[in-house]
């Protein structure tokens, strides 16, 4: 007999980032591929230093349970982020999480019955795409422009659905930002709906001119969850991240996550908040800043002499550069071409909720240096030609 499954996973999508990884995992593939934090810039010397002090000082405590809501001295840090850059939060407000992408399943949960209507943008985030989807919601995708959502195609969906997620920061896939006109625009759009704003930015802390971004969430405080991760700037393998909600949601949002857990990695948090405590940590920071900053030059340098036919994103931060093809190429196609020239890219098309994006890609720049950036955008574009001869 076979085994019944739940209808909901009749549609799960898989993760089709995860999937091309393992084409990428071979080591003669320059993989611009993954989402992932340069190996050379994640501070093992300070995690293992302080895992130590940590052990020596707290002993027990920091490997025992914790709080549902985690570590009060790492939601204090988190609020206080969010005060520096405009936003009344209190610790209370917080809550840690294992991280940030358990916030869409812990969100769902609280929010979402089967045929609620979520908008998102198009392209946006997969893992938000597959984790929402479980919920068997009804996705409304909504395209972008160089400044953000595009609110003439907002506004005729914005009455009927039950949550915007959005990513205004350095979004992934496209790295745009939300220009704050565009911001203004949509809050002010929302201020009259029952619409919850879902603000998802892991990536502000990865400014290359280091400036503070005020969140969405400072315009429209009383209907914003939002989502922020450790892993993108310190230590992905921590696996912590929070969620930042109105009061009146917190009790809901922390009972899911005894549901689903209990609490999240304590030992962690306590290392995650020595680390955030150093008085190194700021120029830490400014060196991934730069890093990635002088990657992503190289990056669209590399692709502007080897992929003239290529549109390119010229983000301010984060991790990824967008491209957009000829109207008649499948990045798909140029993605089997690719792996057999020694590069990994992911084909745009999985970005998209509702279908689309054929002809575009997206490109992580901050696994790899200029140099091997450089050799993997030639070996792109050598297949890019082929593809086209062919």
């Amino acid at each position: 007999m076979s085994i019944q499954t739940a209808r909901r996973m009749n549609q799960a999508r898989r993760s089709f980032v995860r999937e091309i990884l393992k084409a990428a995992a071979k080591s003669e593939v320059i993989s611009f591929a993954g989402g992932l934090p340069s190996n050379d810039l994640i501070p093992v010397a300070q995690v293992a230093n302080a895992v130590q002090e940590i052990l020596a000082t707290e002993g027990a405590k920091a490997l025992q349970y914790c709080t549902a809501e985690g570590h009060p001295a790492l939601r204090q840090w988190v609020a206080d982020q969010y005060r520096a850059a405009g936003l009344s939060v209190s610790p209370d407000q917080v809550l840690i999480i294992s991280g940030s992408q358990q916030g869409f399943d812990l969100i769902g949960k609280v929010l979402l019955e089967p045929g609620d209507a979520i908008i998102v943008e198009d392209p946006t985030y997969i893992a938000a795409l597959q984790s929402f989807g479980l919920f068997e919601p009804s996705m409304l995708a909504v395209p972008m422009d160089q400044e953000g959502i595009q609110m003439d195609s907002l506004r005729p969906v914005i009455h009927g659905a039950k949550l915007l997620y959005t990513m205004p920061s350095f979004q992934n896939p496209t790295g745009i930002s939300y220009s704050a006109a565009r911001r203004a625009e949509v809050t002010n759009l929302l201020r009259d709906t029952s619409v919850v704003l879902v603000e998802d930015d892991p990536y502000s802390l990865l400014s290359f001119d280091g400036r503070t971004i005020p969140p969405m969430a400072s315009q429209l405080p009383d209907r914003t969850i939002l989502l922020g991760t450790f892993s993108k700037f310190l230590a992905p393998g921590l696996r912590l991240g929070w969620i930042c909600a109105p009061m009146e949601l917190m009790e809901k949002l922390t009972i899911a996550k005894q549901a689903l857990d209990l609490c999240s990695e304590n030992l962690g948090q306590w290392v995650i908040h020595r680390l955030l405590s150093s008085p190194d940590f700021s120029s830490y920071l400014q060196t991934v800043r730069a890093t990635y900053a002088r990657n992503c030059r190289a990056m669209r340098a590399a692709v502007k002499r080897h992929l003239p036919d290529a549109q390119c994103t010229d983000p301010a931060g984060g991790m990824f550069v967008w491209l957009t093809l000829p109207p008649d190429v499948s990045a798909l196609d140029l993605f089997h071409t690719a792996i057999e020239k020694g590069v990994a890219f992911v084909p745009g098309q999985a970005f998209f909720a509702n279908g689309g994006g054929e002809n575009t890609l997206r490109l992580n720049f901050t696994r790899c240096g200029p140099e091997t950036i450089e050799d993997g955008i030639a070996r792109l574009g050598a297949a890019y030609r082929s593809l086209a001869c062919y």
